[in-house]
């Protein structure tokens, strides 16, 4: 899947049309509370200016409906940030296609940074519109796609754009290089044993991830929530955990279709409330009483997780193990990281939840990669084919 970079191609003189992912977290000032995500579009922006070339970026931020005032998903205080970041100008156009980014694009000079107004302000991004995206594309000689988080959409900028600009430069910016470096090609050429760690709430937003990754790894193990619906399907009690009634015949399918290669855990640490000062418990697996719920996996579980990741080559981890921001229900979730960040391996940590959890339990430099994009990792993960990739330049 190694796809060109945008280092492999001539910039000097030459406009890109760079899709980053600046949807970063606003305060009620308008303030950035978390830049990370501009932080880590740096090497693929510098990567032009520094060869006298210049970047258009564009990116959506938030959920704007259309409706009376979207000022609060400006990315204005983005461009802002990024000039500190840069030490020098950042221009800001206060639209996308319209009169001010299409003048302000065309006095660009070599070394110059301009910065579109929220691309979601306009419906035919989300539409994915054709007419929309030649605009965009008419600005520029080559389409940089550095927004892993969005790869698995197909909203203009991510594929009717790159389509518009087919016979000019379509290529990757290191962030995405490097997801995809991990995500797609560590998996397919995983060393062994080959662990995947799967939490969070929902079976329903990992069934295909499941299903998929039973057919590559030697082992997946299950925690989280959805751990209760499968509990369930075993015939367990659950009290009030969070279950999904309509998923329990899949649980018993994936049960049945695991066999030996799928670790669901044996003890649950419960609580009477959704409080961490509520009463606790260590229950066994499918014994958690009435008016009680599974908060965590238990620490039989996580010291039998544990033991299984020391001797993984590559570990794959999507979903926290239990209420992980709400301390003492964080200790499965602590107890997984530290043996992941403990292990031989390469180990891949999913965006989301997962992500977060590793960041805020201090693992995330002691981890191979932490992937940028929750949904997209999951996709990835699920072996789906991603337009937004496959129609750029192969390397």
């Amino acid at each position: 899947m190694a796809k060109k970079t945008i280092d492999q191609v001539e910039v000097a003189g030459k406009t890109v049309l760079m899709r980053v992912d600046f949807n970063v977290p606003l305060e009620d000032d308008q303030s950035i509370s978390d830049d990370r995500r501009i932080r880590m579009a740096m090497p693929s922006i510098k990567s032009v200016i520094d060869r006298g070339g210049r970047v258009i970026l564009m990116s959506h931020l938030g959920r704007p409906k259309g409706e009376g005032d979207d000022s609060k998903f400006s990315l204005a205080p983005t461009a802002k940030r990024l000039s500190e970041l840069l030490g020098k100008p950042v221009a800001f156009a206060t639209d996308t296609v319209g009169d001010d980014a299409t003048k302000k694009a065309a006095s660009m000079s070599d070394g110059d940074v301009l910065v579109l107004e929220n691309l979601r302000f306009n419906a035919g991004e989300k539409k994915g519109d054709g007419d929309f995206a030649s605009k965009l594309a008419a600005m520029a000689d080559v389409y940089c796609n550095d927004a892993f988080g969005t790869c698995h959409r197909k909203d203009a900028s991510m594929v009717a754009v790159p389509e518009a600009m087919a016979g000019k430069p379509r290529v990757v910016g290191h962030l995405v290089a490097k997801e995809i470096a991990y995500l797609s090609d560590a998996i397919s050429n995983a060393s062994r044993p080959f662990v995947a760690i799967l939490g969070g709430a929902k079976v329903s937003d990992k069934i295909n991830v499941i299903n998929n990754l039973l057919g590559i790894c030697d082992t997946v193990m299950i925690g989280g929530a959805m751990a209760y619906t499968f509990s369930l399907a075993k015939g367990g009690k659950v009290g009030d955990s969070l279950v999904e009634a309509d998923k329990v015949e899949l649980a018993k399918e994936l049960i049945e279709k695991g066999g030996d290669k799928l670790m669901l855990p044996v003890d649950t640490h419960c609580g009477d409330a959704f409080r961490a000062d509520c009463n606790k418990q260590v229950v066994a697996d499918g014994e958690i009483p009435d008016g009680w719920q599974g908060l965590d996996i238990g620490p039989k579980t996580a010291k039998k997780f544990a033991d299984l990741l020391k001797n993984a080559k590559t570990i794959v981890w999507n979903g926290p193990m239990g209420v992980f921001e709400m301390p003492p229900f964080d200790e499965g979730t602590k107890a997984v990281a530290q043996a992941v960040a403990d292990s031989d391996s390469t180990s891949i940590i999913g965006g989301g939840d997962s992500a977060a959890a590793v960041d805020q339990l201090g693992f995330a430099d002691s981890v191979s990669h932490v992937s940028t994009g929750g949904g997209a990792s999951l996709a990835m993960l699920e072996g789906k084919a991603f337009a937004a990739v496959d129609l750029l330049d192969e390397a």
